[in-house]
């Protein structure tokens, strides 16, 4: 699970200036860098992750989307989580991030409350 690879695609959502960064697969130090790479340059006013194809995160994979989530909200801009399963859950339980992320049950649950 931990050695798949890692895939995503950014789209339009629905609401005027949401992006949806659909994720599939792991999202873990070995795989994220590309990932990395592309979030460094988008900059919407609103951003939800799609986690409904992505299984497990690790300490790296959490922290690409902290950095991005702090980058965004120095600049005026929200970030949403969607689609979240029991183990991320727990990790972002844990790790006392879910505190600090908006964190939704579907895509359009986001582009609704965000």
């Amino acid at each position: 699970m931990r050695d798949a690879p890692l895939t995503f695609t950014i789209a339009n959502g629905t609401r005027e200036g949401a992006t949806i960064v659909t994720l599939s697969g792991p999202l873990v130090l070995s795989n994220l860098f590309s990932l990395q790479d592309e979030l460094r340059t988008l900059k919407p006013p609103l951003t939800i992750f799609d986690l409904a194809d992505s299984e497990y995160m690790d300490s790296a994979g959490l922290g690409v989307l902290v950095n991005f989530y702090v980058a965004a909200e120095k600049n005026g801009r929200k970030m949403a989580l969607a689609g979240v399963n029991q183990r991320i859950e727990a990790l972002l339980d844990m790790t006392h991030v879910k505190a600090l992320l908006r964190v939704y049950p579907t895509v359009a649950d986001a582009e609704a409350a965000v």
